[in-house]
């Protein structure tokens, strides 16, 4: 990333909003002078990828112009350091350390519920429903195709968003298959597995089946 509109994330991050003179007084310390066209077109950059918010006025205590302040949108998180796989590798080894294992994948299978209720997926024939399925798990950090097969239709994942968790936790696995049930609506059988050096995660939801199958 261009090195102004780092500083700018960095200024953002550290004061939560900042007006276009707070900022252009803040890079003016960074690197230099710096003037407040040149900060709107790099907001303006920002904005356009997603990581700066829209404007917002800031409420003053005194009579006078409206105060618009910039924020960082949460896609911007992703712009800073974080230890979110040490955390999860954490809690995991907690949970598989105090409770039986039936009781660990009852959470991840909560888990997996909660994630697709959060998915609005439409009834339909099931060419439809996996059309809404990729799309949401694409959104979720998966890279997912279908494509329709004799006998049935193929969902295939060549991207697990928590691949260095899942390879020392394969509960996560049956997790994403339990997710992949509850957003089709069958359960599928899985016919290949990264896991096992496989060039995807996939799984076949062969023709016939009910959405009552979810189980």
């Amino acid at each position: 990333m261009q090195q102004t509109r780092r500083h700018i994330l960095e200024i953002l991050k550290e004061h939560k909003e900042a007006t276009i003179d707070e900022i252009v007084e803040a890079l003016s310390d960074r690197i230099g002078k710096i003037t407040a066209v040149t900060v709107r077109h790099h907001l303006e950059i920002l904005r356009g990828d997603g990581l700066v918010a829209a404007p917002t006025v800031r409420r003053r205590s005194a009579p006078g112009r409206p105060q618009y302040v910039y924020s960082l949108t949460e896609r911007a998180a992703d712009m800073f350091p974080n230890n979110y796989q040490g955390l999860a590798t954490g809690l995991l080894a907690q949970l598989k350390s105090q409770l039986p294992p039936v009781q660990v994948n009852q959470i991840l299978e909560g888990v997996a519920d909660s994630m697709a209720n959060q998915a609005i997926i439409p009834e339909g024939p099931i060419d439809v429903r996996l059309e809404h399925v990729v799309t949401f798990l694409n959104k979720s950090g998966y890279a997912a195709t279908w494509q329709e097969i004799d006998g049935g239709h193929v969902l295939s994942i060549t991207n697990c968003p928590y691949e260095q968790v899942s390879c020392s936790n394969p509960e996560l696995c049956r997790m994403d298959e339990k997710l992949i049930a509850n957003l089709v609506g069958a359960r599928p059988r899985r016919i290949s597995w990264r896991q096992e050096d496989d060039e995807t995660c996939s799984y076949l939801f062969q023709n016939g089946q009910h959405p009552a199958q979810t189980g």
